[in-house]
């Protein structure tokens, strides 16, 4: 159960669920043991459970960060062919899984948060500066919030000296349940790439499922039904 995973440290919530096997990678571990959850969860925040974050938002449970960490830390990791991973965070609320990704995508690495609430947006970046490293990885601009519609995605300029390398995302992230799989995200999708987006299951929004959506070298894209999900909506901003 993932619950058990609960601790009463950041290291005790990251060391239980590495021994249930949510987390299996130790770069992944060791990205987790980086960034303290306490710095983004508004209360108990060793405890794997959603919270609320305001503005009908959540923080997700951990082990969903876990989950969605697995499915995408390969396409995450610089490389000798990809020295300079780009990773679209959407849906980046608090700004946790933001900082997670990255302390893995290398120095090069870009991690963009984009979040359709601007105090959503004002809000993932200033939990990121309660820590030094957070602070540091804004100020370098290898993280940079944004405001826009998660649906649409985000052209985002290639960092100073990668411009070769093109404007299309390593990874995308969706933190926020959609309607369908929007056209816009498999287009900005690079190839190859990785998605990790939960999507309806059905017209009335009620069963839900996160899929990995992968695209190959060619182009080639292939879904993938992970598990059953709860999500709040990817939606318009409420009024």
């Amino acid at each position: 159960m993932a619950w058990r995973c609960s601790g009463t440290t950041n290291a005790q919530l990251i060391e239980n669920m590495w021994r249930s096997g949510l987390i299996t990678d130790t770069r992944a571990k060791e990205a987790f043991l980086k960034v303290d959850r306490a710095h983004y969860a508004p209360s108990s925040p060793y405890e794997d459970s959603p919270q609320g974050i305001g503005h009908l938002a959540t923080i997700s449970a951990p082990h969903m960060h876990a989950m969605a960490i697995e499915n995408i830390i390969s396409y995450l990791l610089p490389s000798e062919s990809n020295p300079a991973p780009r990773v679209l965070d959407i849906g980046s609320g608090s700004g946790y899984l933001t900082h997670l990704l990255a302390e893995l995508v290398g120095e090069r690495g870009l991690v963009v948060g984009l979040e359709h609430i601007p105090a959503l947006q004002r809000l993932g970046e200033s939990n990121m500066r309660k820590s030094t490293e957070g602070r540091e990885f804004l100020d370098s601009e290898k993280v940079i919030f944004r405001l826009g519609d998660g649906r649409l995605g985000l052209k985002e300029p290639a960092r100073k000296g990668d411009e070769a390398r093109g404007t299309a995302w390593d990874v995308i992230h969706v933190g926020a349940c959609a309607k369908e799989l929007h056209g816009d995200l498999i287009e900005q999708l690079k190839a190859p790439g990785c998605m990790f987006i939960p999507i309806d299951d059905d017209d009335n929004g009620v069963l839900q499922s996160v899929w990995r959506i992968s695209k190959d070298k060619d182009g080639k894209v292939t879904k993938k039904n992970i598990c059953g999900v709860r999500y709040v909506k990817l939606t318009d901003p409420p009024i």
